[in-house]
């Protein structure tokens, strides 16, 4: 009786049943919005917060239990700086939104700080990244008289660029890539900074790779939605919104239930939940 009883015992144990919940082990890409770009002559905005450890680390999830996801907003663009971008969570992982970006003339601002910093305006600094998130913002110039320039957004893989001599303005930071859906897709890149577009020869900067919006001529672009991507600043108008983020699930098993309708594929025997939109995910 006492081997059949501390075999019965093991075999809870093997099993799971000893009081704790079974864990599965995920993959994940967690991307926040990107920052909204400057007004008038303004920086481009910063990328939203990138977060993975596809291909590096495993995190462990409780399974039976709802794990919330929320999915981060793009920083709309306004005065006196673009708004920071809103921040992604999945389970204990938080990406920060992006750094808004500097704007001119009347209370010049520089770039704000984020996961990426927006780039400043005039000749101003861009604002601070967070290492490991993202980058800085490049800064804005002034070549006098009307050589007015902002510094592109920081991206999550390369630095905004500076404005260059007050005339053009800087380029968005690059995003980087992932491959945790099973196709290479780049992400979180910067705005481009914003020029005085009054004068001909003065040109913006583009966005950077990865859904980065371009300076405007005179409104600017906003970054692409679900990249986390910075709004490009505005000539000599309005800026562009931060595009929002993303949060992408990959597991060896299939979920139980989820919530916020991720859209679901497959891809060398893992399961993949894309987060459009906040939700939740049970295994």
């Amino acid at each position: 009786m006492p081997l059949l009883s501390t075999r019965g015992a093991a075999s809870a144990r093997s099993f799971g049943f000893s009081g704790s919940l079974p864990e599965v082990l995920v993959e994940y890409l967690v991307v926040a919005g990107g920052g909204g770009g400057g007004t008038n002559i303004g920086g481009g905005g910063g990328a939203g917060g990138y977060l993975t450890n596809y291909g590096s680390s495993t995190l462990s999830l409780s399974s039976g239990v709802a794990h919330t996801v929320t999915v981060g907003g793009g920083g709309a663009s306004v005065n006196p700086q673009g708004v920071l971008g809103s921040s992604s969570v999945f389970a204990s992982i938080t990406a920060t939104g992006g750094g808004g970006g500097g704007t001119c003339c009347s209370g010049t601002t520089t770039g704000g700080n984020g996961a990426s910093g927006g780039g400043g305006s005039t000749a101003v600094s861009g604002g601070t990244g967070i290492p490991g998130q993202g980058t800085n913002g490049g800064n804005g110039a002034y070549g006098g008289g009307g050589f007015i320039a902002a510094g592109g957004g920081g991206g999550a893989g390369v630095a905004g660029t500076a404005a260059s001599n007050g005339s053009n303005g800087g380029k968005g930071g690059n995003g980087l890539s992932s491959s945790i859906t099973g196709t290479a897709v780049v992400r979180a890149g910067g705005g481009g900074g914003g020029a005085n577009t009054t004068y001909s020869y003065q040109s913006v900067g583009q966005g950077g790779t990865g859904g980065g919006g371009n300076a405007g001529t005179p409104n600017a672009a906003s970054g692409s939605a679900n990249t986390g991507g910075g709004g490009g600043g505005g000539g000599n108008a309005s800026g562009g919104s931060g595009g929002s983020g993303i949060v992408i699930i990959r597991a060896p098993k299939a979920a139980v239930s989820t919530t916020g309708s991720p859209t679901y594929t497959t891809s060398g025997g893992s399961h993949i939940y894309q987060f459009l939109t906040s939700g939740s995910i049970t295994f």
